[in-house]
């Protein structure tokens, strides 16, 4: 069965991340595999005793892995949730990225402390991830609960194609929340209409299980116009897609994210062409 795989430091921005996935596990109907990297330098002092009893220390890490996972495997709501865990000696980025390489991993979910540490995605794990990962990655900040009838917004550019397993995971999440319309955010520094009009009509083909209601930001700064609708519009879901060139991804590779975090949005959810 597919995965959606979090990633966990014990923190309480990692168990708030836990949380949000095992409540979108027991909709979606997935698995879920809660996954520790291991420092390579962790727990070595460069003293003889630490190198030989460090293989202790990796097994009592392990077992510490299985007791947090437990807390919320464990619970009657979450029954129908199968939940494994990983616990690996690596850098995050590796250790992720050989488990994605052999796994149905369908979504990666990842915590950070949001608008109350976080200075912004450029240079954190959550960064390093959606930049050199694949996988749709979830980015839940501290302050954000799950909702089962989540409405979720896609700003774009209409300049990206997303591809074809995100195009998937974004219908199947539609499905399964039974969500009626889904908010699309037109963000562009020079709109042309006939280039609006191709990409309404490429996104309907696409996403075919609700009802899109566009959007278009007239704000002279995408920013800007991007926190005022989601002040005015409800949105739990904020998704953009993953581009060098594209627009909506650079104000999220920026610390301007902070800015949005601070503000209504409950996750963002990074997809890919």
């Amino acid at each position: 069965m597919k995965q959606i795989l979090v990633a966990t430091d014990f923190s309480k921005s990692a168990a708030n991340a836990m949380a949000y996935a095992m409540e979108l596990a027991s909709v979606l109907n997935r698995d879920v595999c809660a996954i520790h990297a291991i420092h390579p330098t962790e727990g070595i002092n460069n003293s003889t005793y630490n190198a030989i009893f460090i293989e202790d220390y990796y097994n009592n890490k392990r077992q510490a892995l299985r007791e947090w996972a437990a807390v919320f495997s464990e619970q009657e709501a979450y029954a129908s949730v199968n939940v494994t865990t990983l616990c690996d000696v690596g850098f995050l980025k590796n250790v992720i990225t050989r488990y994605v390489d052999s796994n149905p991993v369908e979504l990666l979910v990842m915590g950070i402390t949001g608008s109350t540490g976080i200075t912004g995605i450029v240079g954190s794990n959550a960064s390093i991830m959606v930049t050199k990962v694949k996988t749709p990655t979830l980015i839940i900040p501290l302050e954000s609960k799950f909702s089962k009838t989540p409405m979720i917004t896609l700003a774009t550019d209409f300049e990206t194609r997303l591809s074809a397993d995100d195009v998937n995971a974004l219908n199947e999440m539609v499905r399964a929340f039974g969500s009626e319309k889904m908010n699309v955010l037109y963000v562009a520094e020079n709109p042309d209409d006939k280039h609006i009009q191709a990409g309404e009509a490429r996104l309907s083909e696409l996403i075919t299980h609700t009802e899109l209601e566009f959007n278009y930001i007239s704000n002279s700064s995408p920013l800007n116009g991007i926190i005022d609708f989601i002040e005015s519009h409800e949105t739990d879901i904020l998704c953009v897609v993953k581009h060098t060139h594209n627009i909506v991804y650079r104000l999220f590779t920026r610390s301007t994210v902070n800015q949005v975090m601070n503000k209504s949005v409950k996750a963002i959810l990074v997809l890919h062409e």
